[in-house]
């Protein structure tokens, strides 16, 4: 892209928001319902940005409540007030039930406390009980406003000002129970919630064989539990959407019974504490209990995890989806004419988008129809993609047929982790190998990369190998950035003597490069014909032809923490700056994530080129920061952003410029970032990724029976990847003309769009493209691609 074009595109984007213009308008931002954590994250984007575009910006404290008392319940927000509640869980501005509003009287109260404050926007977030409360309030605006004119309350004048409401919704619910969306904000961190304590049972059951059942939380929706079932590799698990069939007891202790035959030292028993059975008789985790105790003696206790799913700091995941939607939200409201329908700013794929809230809210009524009316498999596609694939896998992950029922498929796939090691590695292995078992083929784990592969470090892998995988970090296989290209011979005696028919990759941009020089070997190597795909696992999120990698959301969230605690740290000393370097290579994906996530004035990145002026404005800027009552500063830098303008460097300027006015600290984060234990996200789309890579694989084979086939053409040589809202399997030889070799990224990056929004939130002036987002979607689109739920 040449200077020409990038002027252009600012001016566009300039243009976007300029007509935007908030000026004159106030908006009324509440939470309603049960709390969840980001909503903090979604009242700090609201309020800034609504501030930023001209507009006034209210809190309405304690919900729907506060609307119908007013006073002091309505009080206009400023920059400062929503400084340090990014990390806070809950929500600042309090939520409550509310009875009044549900009566004409109460909303009628509700409206005069608005109109009295010039307040016509609102913007709602909860669950859709409170969204329904809004969208009816909407409905009855202008026969209140002539209501309250005809009681005297207020006058004409006001009633024409004031003649239309509009209404934007955010999700804000742990249980992810809201359709049309894919993820709703909050569920991500009770995620977290659940599989800390999964990980921290582990241990003890197994040092006492212990089969340990867990209650989480979901009355309607069985998200929550099938997630974590999926991200932990629970033994069973049970839903209120797909109840367990009539005899499920003996199914569930033969199951139980075969795993410790396997040596398995514990059993897990995930429990949604609205599970039932196909007769809507409630199953307890009591009960379950009592089954195991009696029917297998083991020894079984109970964990229910309670209202500890929605405590605690929110992850980086919801951090950031809740401030794309509160910015969304903001924008729509300031689109919204008379004619819009009320709307709910969601999540699809990675693309926010808009839905008529009255469409979603009557297709998560009817899930709840569906199961009343025991139709649980028109509950299950109601839900939507994401639920139906979760529950597919984690039937075909947790539940191994009898060899003797396994149609063999007489092919050898073999697995190998490649690159630097990353979180979620080991469930996507896990993944493969139970997938490719059930699909008839012979499981081969290749040891240490490439290197590991000339040398024929090769073994069998079985189902129980794997068995526990999930929730460890690195990569059990060993992983080494070694390329093929220098072993090609040996790597293609290897594959002969072990007769091996496919060939799965996990890794990063070393996978992808090598991948790139078996597909140009293969004229040479005959044993390179089969089909062979990638999987992209890397922190650094640089791989061509995915959105997301695995292990990407884990350094995240090592990010996001270190930064929560380095401000706690600046904010008792005051007058600070932090300087934070992260890895990434070239890509600044995480530094620009991490900078939305953690609330940063500045993330310095290769990808948009600095100078000694833009260093010299954030300089100032963070000056003028500093005479309010925010005294503190958070910069990122991405360890290859600049040769000259190193971490030092930046440290030293800012010592320098800043001398009197406030003191620096910098601090590199390392191969910390690389560690730890895989969040939630990765374990899941690892399990999910890897085991639709399989699918592939078992695809391709089959349609070429007998050993001889060639496999030459383009498309049976692929990397598998996230792509806006689709997964989809690309000819790795296509996404060249995609690939900076020079600077290991792809050319073109997604992320680079939510740039603005993180400079709009640390008050720099910045253009945020719009244009996206007009037009509301229709609730459910069907179309041939295959939907990237995560």
């Amino acid at each position: 892209m040449d200077d020409d074009d990038v002027a252009n595109r600012k001016v566009s984007l300039r243009k976007c928001l300029e007509h935007l213009s908030g000026a004159g308008k106030a908006i009324g931002v509440l939470t309603s319902g049960g709390d969840a954590q980001g909503m903090n994250a979604a009242v700090r984007a609201v309020v800034r940005m609504g501030i930023y575009v001209g507009a006034k910006v209210y809190f309405i404290y304690e919900g729907y409540q506060g609307m119908v008392d007013g006073g002091r319940n309505i009080v206009e927000a400023n920059w400062e007030s929503v400084s340090s509640i990014l990390q806070v869980g809950g929500t600042i501005i309090g939520s409550a039930r509310c009875k009044a509003f549900r009566s004409r009287e109460g909303r009628l109260k509700a409206a005069q406390n608005l109109v009295q404050r010039g307040i016509t926007n609102l913007c709602v977030i909860g669950g859709d009980g409170s969204l329904t409360g809004a969208n009816i309030f909407r409905k009855e605006w202008s026969g209140l406003l002539e209501e309250l004119a005809q009681n005297g309350e207020i006058d004409k004048e006001q009633v024409q000002k004031h003649a239309h409401l509009n209404v934007v919704g955010m999700v804000g619910s742990i249980d992810n129970d809201f359709c049309g969306t894919d993820m709703t904000i909050g569920t991500d961190s009770a995620l977290h919630r659940i599989i800390e304590v999964v990980d921290a049972i582990m241990t003890t059951a197994q040092s006492h064989q212990r089969t340990f059942v867990l209650e989480v939380m979901g009355r309607h929706c069985g998200y929550l539990a099938l997630v974590s079932a999926l991200a932990c590799g629970a033994d069973w698990v049970f839903l209120p959407e797909s109840p367990p069939e009539e005899g499920w007891q003996e199914d569930m202790c033969v199951k139980l019974s075969e795993n410790r035959a396997r040596k398995k030292r514990l059993n897990i028993i995930i429990v949604a504490e609205g599970a039932i059975d196909t007769q809507n008789k409630p199953i307890t985790s009591e009960q379950i209990k009592e089954l195991v105790v009696k029917q297998l003696g083991y020894d079984t206790r109970v964990t229910i995890l309670g209202h500890v799913q929605r405590g605690g700091t929110p992850s980086a995941f919801d951090r950031i989806l809740a401030s794309r939607m509160g910015v969304e939200a903001v924008v729509a409201l300031l689109q919204a004419t008379p004619e819009t329908p009320a709307c709910v700013v969601s999540l699809s794929g990675n693309q926010a988008v808009r839905l008529p809230l009255v469409e979603c809210v009557q297709m998560t009524q009817d899930v709840q129809k569906a199961m009343d009316e025991r139709r649980f498999k028109d509950a299950v596609q109601l839900r939507g993609r994401s639920f139906e694939t979760n529950l597919n896998t984690y039937k075909r992950l947790a539940i191994k047929l009898p060899d003797d029922q396994i149609v063999k498929s007489n092919c050898n796939v073999a697995v190998i982790n490649v690159g630097a090691p990353a979180a979620g590695m080991n469930a996507a292995v896990r993944s493969a190998v139970r997938v490719g078992i059930a699909d008839g083929h012979k499981m081969l784990a290749i040891y240490d990369g490439f290197e590991g592969f000339a040398k024929g470090q090769i073994k069998e892998i079985g189902w129980g190998d794997v068995g526990g995988w999930t929730g460890q970090g690195g990569s059990i296989l060993g992983t080494k950035r070694t390329l093929p290209g220098k072993s090609l011979e040996d790597i293609a005696v290897q594959m002969r003597t072990h007769s091996i028919n496919a060939l799965l990759i996990i890794g990063g941009f070393e996978a992808y490069l090598g991948l790139l020089e078996l597909s140009a070997a293969r004229d040479r190597y005959e044993e390179l014909c089969v089909p062979m795909v990638m999987v992209p696992a890397t922190v650094s999120n640089n791989v061509p032809g995915s959105d997301f990698s695995i292990g990407a959301d884990t350094a995240l969230n090592t990010i996001t923490d270190t930064c929560d605690r380095i401000k706690q740290s600046a904010s008792g000393t005051k007058r600070r700056v932090f300087i934070i370097e992260t890895m990434g290579g070239y890509c600044g994906y995480l530094a620009n994530m991490g900078g939305l996530a953690a609330g940063a004035d500045a993330a310095y990145i290769f990808e948009e080129p600095f100078d000694i002026r833009d260093l010299q404005s954030n300089v100032e800027h963070l000056t003028e920061k500093m005479k309010t009552t925010i005294q503190r500063g958070l910069v990122l830098r991405n360890e290859s952003c600049s040769v000259n303008y190193t971490t030092d460097f930046i440290y030293q300027l800012y010592s320098e410029e800043g001398k009197g006015v406030f003191d620096c600290r910098k601090n590199v984060l390392g191969h910390m970032q690389q560690g730890g234990a895989p969040s939630p996200f990765d374990r899941n789309f690892g399990t999910k990724i890897s085991a639709r890579a399989m699918q592939w694989i078992s695809t391709k084979l089959k349609e070429a029976p007998g050993k001889g086939k060639r496999f030459m053409s383009e498309d049976s040589i692929c990397v598998l990847g996230i792509s806006k809202r689709n997964l989809l399997f690309q000819p790795v030889t296509q996404l060249r003309k995609d690939t900076d070799f020079e600077h290991r990224i792809p050319k073109e990056q997604w992320w680079l769009k939510l740039r603005p929004l993180m400079k709009i939130l640390a008050k720099y002036k910045a253009s945020y493209e719009v244009s996206d987002f007009n037009q509301l979607e229709p609730v459910h689109p069907r179309g041939h691609e295959e939907p990237a739920a995560i």
